[in-house]
């Protein structure tokens, strides 16, 4: 038995190991990845085929030729009116949705259906169908960005609804409050991170309908220049707007994570996660 705890005990980090651990930011752990990423693929790809992928370098370099012709951003700016025009309006009616149908048994037995067909529901397919409907232009790329991200949105939030505690709903019963201070003051704030998880969530679905739509109806914006530089073969060119919509969805999922501690400070306190 002794030798058993010795053992464990010697792989166990020193109080001061443990400290040092944490002494190091996660902001230098995460430069160092990327580092090591970039370096290791600006090396490996320069060995490859420019028709078949490309480098940093040269990605850096296409992207200060499209910057500076003033290219890539009017099509930034035709991709994100749609875009956060779309993402907005998901928002804004996924969430009440969602309350309501965790909240409330007969719109959840009623609806719950429909918004977990939804989201399981190659949504792609209907793009076809949307243009039909809406056009070639705005509202039928506002309408994919929509339908794509809303069901995340709507899932969580109802989730998040079903595992507030019963005691605290007893608690504003007890008070005599009515269903819309219980909704409001009890069951919002407790649903709070699983809203924000499910609108981190709808922002990788929304950047790719957002490519989507730009495919299968009027090409224009970021994904003109995805398209027209793979049918030129040009790679580098093709990866420049790749790149900035994966950066552009990390600066948003940072900016939703902040917005979280800011609306729900007391998440990071009750959560007990190594800083």
């Amino acid at each position: 038995m002794v030798d058993v705890v010795d053992s464990a005990g010697a792989g166990a980090d020193t109080p001061d190991e443990a400290k040092l651990r944490r002494a190091v930011p996660s902001w230098v752990i995460t430069v160092g990845s990327l580092v090591v990423l970039l370096g290791a693929w600006e090396i490996f790809g320069r060995d490859i085929n420019p028709v078949f992928g490309s480098y940093p370098s040269a990605i850096a370099e296409a992207f200060w030729q499209l910057a500076r012709s003033g290219k890539l951003w009017t099509a930034l700016l035709d991709s994100l009116r749609p875009f956060f025009l779309g993402y907005g309006l998901a928002i804004l009616i996924g969430v009440p949705v969602g309350l309501i149908t965790g909240r409330f048994r007969t719109v959840e037995a009623a609806i719950g259906i429909y918004i977990t067909a939804g989201y399981a529901m190659p949504l792609v397919a209907l793009v076809p169908l949307l243009v039909l409907w809406l056009g070639l232009g705005f509202a039928v790329k506002v309408a994919v960005v929509f339908l794509m991200s809303v069901f995340p949105i709507c899932i969580n939030t109802w989730l998040g609804v079903t595992a507030v505690p019963k005691t605290l709903i007893e608690v504003g019963k007890s008070f005599v409050a009515p269903n819309s201070v219980i909704l409001r003051r009890i069951i919002l704030p407790a649903t709070l991170p699983y809203i924000m998880a499910g609108i981190r969530l709808a922002v990788g679905r929304a950047v790719v309908a957002m490519v989507i739509a730009e495919f299968f109806t009027s090409i224009s914006g970021l994904g003109a220049i995805i398209i027209t530089s793979a049918n030129n073969f040009d790679t580098a060119t093709m990866f420049v707007p790749i790149v900035v919509l994966m950066v552009m969805a990390i600066g948003l999922n940072y900016l939703i994570g902040a917005i979280e501690r800011w609306v729900a400070p007391w998440q990071a306190e009750i959560a007990g996660r190594d800083e």
